[in-house]
């Protein structure tokens, strides 16, 4: 069974659920916003996504070497302070009966812009347990852009040409920068995802345009940052400035933009991209756009193109160079790897939903019995599944 559960910030914080088998049936309660502004603020200083005048290295400066998502005991009180804080009481009665039938549910949460950082399929609902022991959790797209009247989903196609475009160089940035490289070394599995090759230099938008029109599924590990409004999130590919696009240059490089996605990157008429039934995008912020009133961004622009499943990110990944460095007795355990590795998986399962909560909720069992920094939430549960499936299909 599903439920659709969305939030909207109108001062307080407006809930409104319904099962989609009981669609006449909707429940609505509002919580006073002093009542969560509390602990969302104190979650949105413990993940290493910049709050206001900080950069990117402060931020994971401040949440890798003394914060509690690398201390256990903090994380564990927090992520309960959260779900309590958070989650409706009714829902969470709904769904244990359910569990107690045997039927696990799923959950399809909208977040508000305010909530845009909590990870649902982390919080911590009772002693050893997150919600993803008890349900399945994947984001509910925008309604407009699932029903969008142009939209049309391929169908999925298990042999279907994968797109790999893992740590593709960014032009006029040396590994070491800003936009260098974010895996480093790997594995030979996770270079086999490659398409190609890794840090190639000639995946630009024209090539990844004409790949992704007959593909079945794009795995992107690199860069992604955020602009002044979700259209503007940027993809950094390997495009140079004279690239036909609507961002600006940095330096000798244009990033791709959600807009040129959307819209098309070249001058004229409208042209939409084609994308792929399934799409993982293991970059920074990836599906950060639901902070904006308007939540369009990576993640829709994907949806919008035909995905009908996109993995992305709510804040900043650390590299693993970078646990190794501000992390306090990190054991240097790989983390990112095996994280890529694992959205892939996901990705090539029946049901990319519950494969990614499943490798979830192992990470968490981990964390909770070692306190190990490398199954800490800040890598897992910094990923969310989007599922919009055809209207037919619902």
């Amino acid at each position: 069974m599903r439920v659709q559960l969305k939030l909207v910030d109108a001062g307080d914080l407006y809930y409104s659920w319904r099962w989609e088998h009981q669609p006449d049936e909707p429940r609505v309660i509002v919580v006073p916003r002093e009542l969560v502004q509390g602990v969302l603020d104190e979650w949105a200083a413990a993940v290493p996504s910049p709050l206001p005048g900080e950069n990117a290295g402060q931020a994971l400066r401040r949440a890798l070497r003394d914060g509690p998502l690398v201390d256990r005991d903090r994380e564990v009180a927090l992520a309960t302070r959260l779900s309590a804080a958070l989650f409706p009481h009714r829902l969470a009665a709904e769904l244990n009966a359910l569990l107690e039938q045997g039927i696990r549910s799923h959950l399809r949460i909208q977040p508000s812009p305010s909530t845009a950082l909590v990870p649902w399929e982390a919080l911590r609902v009772d002693e050893g347990e997150r919600t993803v022991h008890c349900s399945d959790v994947s984001v509910l797209a925008p309604a407009t852009v699932a029903n969008g009247t142009a939209r049309r989903v391929p169908a999925f196609d298990p042999q279907g040409t994968v797109v790999g475009v893992l740590d593709p160089r960014v032009p006029g940035f040396a590994d070491g920068s800003a936009l260098g490289s974010v895996l480093g070394e790997v594995s030979q599995e996770l270079a086999a995802l490659a398409t190609g090759g890794l840090r190639r230099d000639d995946v630009d938008r024209e090539y990844l345009e004409e790949a992704l029109a007959g593909a079945a599924r794009f795995l992107y590990v690199g860069h992604v940052t955020t602009g002044e409004h979700g259209l503007d999130a940027r993809l950094h590919l390997s495009c140079t400035a004279a690239a036909a696009g609507r961002a600006e240059p940095i330096g000798a490089h244009r990033p791709l933009t959600a807009a040129d996605i959307v819209l098309g990157h070249r001058p004229g008429p409208a042209r939409p991209w084609r994308i792929p039934a399934r799409v993982a995008l293991v970059a920074c912020e990836s599906g950060g756009e639901v902070r904006f009133a308007e939540p369009s961004g990576l993640v829709t622009a994907m949806v919008h193109g035909g995905a009908e499943h996109v993995t992305a990110t709510r804040w900043v990944l650390p590299t693993d160079e970078g646990l190794r460095r501000l992390v306090p007795d990190f054991s240097g355990t790989p983390v990112l790897n095996p994280a890529v590795l694992a959205v892939d998986a996901a990705h090539r399962a029946e049901d990319p939903v519950r494969a990614l909560n499943t490798w979830q909720r192992e990470a968490a069992n981990q964390w909770e019995a070692t306190g190990e920094a490398a199954y800490s939430p800040v890598v897992w549960a910094a990923f969310s599944t989007t599922w919009a499936p055809p209207a037919g299909d619902r």
